[in-house]
């Protein structure tokens, strides 16, 4: 319970857990003296998580017991709920007074329709709802083509994205000035992960910590999975536990192979935000006519990291493991599975989807469709890599591999799935025909 409910405004946390430089409660804090901090565990996600120890859930609420020790020291607390936003909200205004709803910008699917279902009840009650660009630099149609139309291949979308980040800059929100606007009130209780149906799983959050000489060599070395190569910032940029604005002063600073991940991000959530059929369908509908074979067994066998390509098994080891998989080797894996085994990059895609800690709706999906050949800007249907020769060049003592795949190199170890050579000519075969269909 608030201890006093009276003209509160509420800063909403989604994918922003953190105070420092976030957008939406820096404006919230500069708005008013009484601000409540709110995070709702959303019942219409958590219900479709069929892992009762999926280690997102336990990150987040180990990011939420970071948070709050942070609030707790302004005389706060963070409200916790757990139940669907809009009936959350509708209990809310029934029992506070609130003023305004302040947030941060989300931009899946799913999120748009919350905000607006949200919206439109506080709307209703004559409560302002203000939202903010927080988890990108640029969002959907700040970067143009010439035309107006948004860009569909990346470089030059990069190219006209580093620019106008020179002409603006890169400016932070803070918020860290205004943490006495926090509402007083005692401490808080959460609900805790049992009482919403989960258990603690073995990873949980870790405090986001930069290092400068990885970021300084990733050019060098992002396409070693055998190393400690990359940043492992992707989580914390899911969840927001890091600052964007923050990352990519470091990248230029540092590294501009760096800063194109981080705008690769960004023009995938660009793409989805002005092509939304790419969330259920090919971009280019003239992959359409793909023959999948979408074969149960050898999907299982990908699965399971079963495939006898030692490389493709150690990243699907990998990510069943600890919900995370290198960047390089998630190429491989996809590109293994949608055009070695010709499965739809969907089932890949959902697969990743269920597992992957630092899930992120658009970066998924134009990965999947870029390793498919279906995408934009993606690899042409006729580059599919030799999981092979991949394993020689970027794992050439199969430290990665041992690693994960310990049966590797015994009788245990299966035999290929599938002979690459034979596997290469099928999917050639697959797409010439689909791309014929339209001619």
């Amino acid at each position: 319970m608030i201890d006093n409910p009276a003209n509160i405004t509420i800063f909403w946390f989604r994918r922003d857990l953190r105070l420092n430089d976030n957008t939406g409660l820096y404006h919230a804090l500069k708005s008013s003296d009484r601000v409540q901090p709110l995070f709702i565990f959303d019942t219409e996600i958590l219900d479709k998580l069929t892992d009762k120890t999926d280690k997102r859930v336990s990150f987040i609420y180990s990011a939420l017991e970071k948070l709050q020790s942070e609030i707790v020291d302004t005389g706060s607390s963070l409200l916790v709920r757990y139940g669907k936003p809009v009936d959350i909200f509708r209990q809310l205004v029934e029992k506070y007074d609130i003023e305004s709803v302040y947030t941060n910008h989300d931009y899946e699917p799913y999120a748009l329709e919350r905000d607006a279902a949200v919206a439109d009840l506080l709307k209703a009650k004559q409560i302002a709802f203000h939202s903010y660009k927080d988890q990108v630099i640029f969002e959907k149609q700040e970067i143009l083509k010439n035309d107006g139309s948004p860009y569909t291949v990346f470089t030059p979308y990069s190219r006209a994205w580093k620019q106008k980040l020179g002409f603006q800059g890169n400016k932070s929100a803070p918020g860290e000035k205004l943490k006495s606007n926090f509402l007083k009130t005692a401490p808080l209780s959460f609900p805790s992960p049992e009482s919403m149906g989960f258990q603690w799983s073995q990873r949980s959050f870790s405090i986001p910590i930069i290092d400068e000489a990885i970021i300084r060599n990733y050019h060098l070395t992002r396409n070693m999975p055998f190393i400690q190569g990359t940043s492992n910032m992707s989580t914390h940029l899911r969840f927001g536990t890091v600052s964007i604005r923050e990352l990519v002063n470091k990248a230029l600073a540092l590294n501009e192979q760096w800063l194109n991940e981080l705008i690769w991000r960004e023009f995938f959530m660009m793409i989805l935000s002005n092509f939304p059929h790419v969330t259920n369908r090919n971009f280019k509908p003239k992959y359409d006519f793909i023959a999948w074979r979408n074969n149960e067994g050898e999907f299982l066998k990908w699965c399971r990291g079963e495939t006898g390509y030692p490389l493709v098994d150690a990243g699907m080891r990998e990510l069943n493991e600890t919900g995370l998989m290198h960047n390089r080797v998630r190429m491989v894996v996809a590109g293994f599975l949608t055009k070695h085994l010709l499965i739809d990059w969907r089932w890949g895609e959902n697969y990743f989807a269920d597992r992957l800690l630092d899930y992120e709706l658009s970066s998924n999906n134009g990965n999947w469709q870029w390793a498919a050949g279906t995408g934009c800007d993606a690899a042409p249907y006729f580059r599919i890599f030799n999981p092979v020769e991949q394993a020689a060049r970027y794992d050439p003592e199969s430290l990665y591999i041992k690693k994960w795949v310990k049966e590797t190199g015994t009788p245990a170890y299966p035999d290929p799935i599938v002979d690459h050579k034979f596997a290469r000519q099928r999917s050639l075969d697959a797409y010439r025909k689909a791309l014929n269909l339209l001619i």
